[in-house]
């Protein structure tokens, strides 16, 4: 990983963004395949153990928080068990995949969920500053372009009320294709074809460190745009911290965490180390 990361960081040109096949992910075997990734033994567990961790300093109990992009609830689920005396709504454009989060909060027993059917560049139905908080994890390089992108920021600065909190992650452009290739197969053993596939297109269809530079502005003042150590495999945008979690919280923190399994805990603490030395680090430690 190292090397590709080296080669990806001083590589003289950049690959130009693909956006995804389908910018609505309707396909049942694809909805699926997702879901699987995500559950507590899934291949991307780790990493959603790490966005909900450093949750924990942006969200309040009693916010009323907006996840953009939620897909099958699976992140969300995590994020609202660190936060049970938080609301969530959850907004995807798929209507399968709403159906996939409504059976992950039945199945999570959580009942701090509720999920709306809509398009994150034109949150209709929520008003201006009617919102506490905004997160969103692995769904913007969904949008079709840079003018999608733009639309969901100016979207996401309408309805956030002022102090309000903000966490937004998600995939960064990488320069080269043999290093896109690399993420996308470095455990094709341990999951679908399909999965792989669309992991392939994600990694392609990210938007640069450079394009989330530009349009951080539109999300106000104070936001700060970190990347993963070397390349940006990873980008995060989030807001000044506003919460200091009590010791219930990090009780809960560790029981999730200690329900991973030690391949589980080890990729998150490699994941946690490569944010931390890009400049984001864990205000909390499991």
């Amino acid at each position: 990983m190292f090397r590709h990361l080296m080669l990806d960081r001083f590589w003289p040109s950049a690959v130009a963004r693909a956006p995804e096949p389908a910018l609505v992910m309707e396909d049942a075997r694809q909805v699926e395949s997702f879901m699987r990734a995500g559950r507590e033994d899934g291949i991307l567990a780790f990493t959603y153990f790490y966005n909900a961790l450093q949750t924990l300093q942006h969200l309040r109990p009693g916010d009323t928080v907006l996840d953009l992009g939620c897909g099958p609830a699976n992140q969300l689920a995590c994020i609202a068990r660190m936060h049970p005396q938080t609301h969530f709504v959850g907004v995807d454009a798929s209507a399968a995949m709403l159906e996939e989060a409504r059976a992950t909060a039945a199945r999570s027993g959580l009942t701090n969920l509720s999920f709306r059917l809509g398009d994150i560049r034109r949150l209709e139905g929520f008003a201006s500053a009617s919102v506490d908080a905004v997160i969103s994890t692995l769904s913007l390089h969904h949008l079709p372009d840079l003018a999608g992108l733009e639309a969901c920021f100016r979207e996401i600065r309408r309805v956030l009320r002022p102090g309000g909190g903000l966490f937004l992650t998600d995939f960064g452009r990488l320069r080269r294709v043999p290093t896109q290739e690399f993420f996308a197969r470095d455990r094709a053993a341990e999951q679908p074809a399909l999965f792989t596939q669309d992991y392939r297109n994600s990694l392609a269809a990210a938007f640069s460190y450079a394009e989330f530079a530009r349009m951080r502005g539109l999300l106000g003042e104070g936001v700060a745009l970190r990347r993963t150590w070397i390349a940006p495999f990873m980008v995060t945008l989030h807001g000044a911290p506003r919460a200091t979690p009590g010791e219930s919280d990090l009780t809960r923190m560790r029981e999730i965490f200690g329900r991973l399994g030690p391949d589980q805990q080890r990729d998150f603490r490699d994941f946690a180390r490569l944010f931390a030395m890009g400049g984001l680090a864990l205000p909390y430690q499991p």
